[in-house]
């Protein structure tokens, strides 16, 4: 397969399910109607709240109405709905913040448990950030082999790590989804840097869905959802308002520039990952 044409979500969620899963319900049909196949949700599409919000709301994996919900979405519309994540109950105490993988059919069989905590101190309203007091870190890589290639999964903070990326691109990945839910501060600094670098470092799609605006929690995040090319230029973005954007990925791109510059095989200080 040449070329997929991939949409993103961009939302400004809150702490009430419903709302969320009728605005995503709302722009998937939207994305659908163009021929759009794979959507991406960012980070807390479904909750996005506090600690309270998250365990009080968190299902086990394939076990509850929001998870049907989603599943019915996928599967009326025929789509790949990228959920970017959502709380999964791992146990009594534990909760995991989790991308799941529904496809056309509304089965999930792929998830990914977001590796990096989020526990920086940050200067803005907020401050304080401390995501390892409300999930529990995942401890493995996740891809979705596809017919153009595997897609890996990461979530926002996980961004910051080179070396994850670096691995996806070695199990095959063609495309990296990054959902998130970036400060404005630290997006403004560094949202479309570090994508463009994670783009450019291992020469594949980069497809970043952001939640924007102020929340119902008081936080504010960034916005500014986009696709990156395997050159790392932007290839299509949105701005701060909530919404839907729709571009074509090429593949042939990745593997003309992996020919001409195979940055893989020239890595001196570890295994070549081909």
């Amino acid at each position: 397969m040449a070329s997929i044409e991939f949409g993103i979500i961009q939302m400004t969620s809150g702490p009430v399910p419903e709302h969320n899963l009728a605005f995503i319900e709302q722009q998937v049909k939207a994305l659908a109607e163009k021929g759009v196949k794979w959507i991406l949700t960012p980070e807390n599409a479904v909750v996005f709240g506090n600690k309270y919000d998250y365990h009080q709301f968190a299902e086990y994996f394939a076990d509850g109405a929001m998870q049907f919900s989603l599943a019915n979405i996928a599967k009326q519309y025929r789509v790949n709905l990228i959920l970017g994540s959502f709380p999964v109950r791992r146990s009594d105490t534990e909760v995991t913040t989790t991308t799941l993988v529904f496809d056309e059919n509304g089965h999930c069989d792929y998830q990914y448990d977001k590796l990096h905590m989020f526990d920086v101190d940050v200067a803005d309203d907020h401050k304080r950030y401390r995501e390892s007091e409300t999930f529990t870190a995942g401890n493995s890589i996740s891809l979705i082999p596809t017919d153009f290639g595997a897609i890996g999964l990461s979530i926002c903070y996980d961004l910051r790590f080179p070396h994850l990326y670096t691995t996806l691109r070695a199990h095959g990945a063609n495309v990296i989804v990054v959902p998130a839910a970036f400060t404005a501060m630290t997006g403004k600094a560094h949202w479309e840097v570090l994508l463009r670098a994670r783009a450019i470092e291992n020469q594949c799609w980069i497809v970043a869905a952001n939640q924007t605006g102020t929340h119902p929690c008081g936080r504010e995040t960034w916005g500014h959802s986009m696709i990156i090319s395997p050159w790392g230029e932007v290839h299509a973005s949105l701005d701060t308002k909530p919404g839907h954007l729709a571009a074509q990925l090429n593949f042939n791109v990745v593997d003309e520039l992996r020919h001409n510059m195979p940055v893989a095989k020239h890595i001196r200080f570890e295994q070549n990952l081909r």
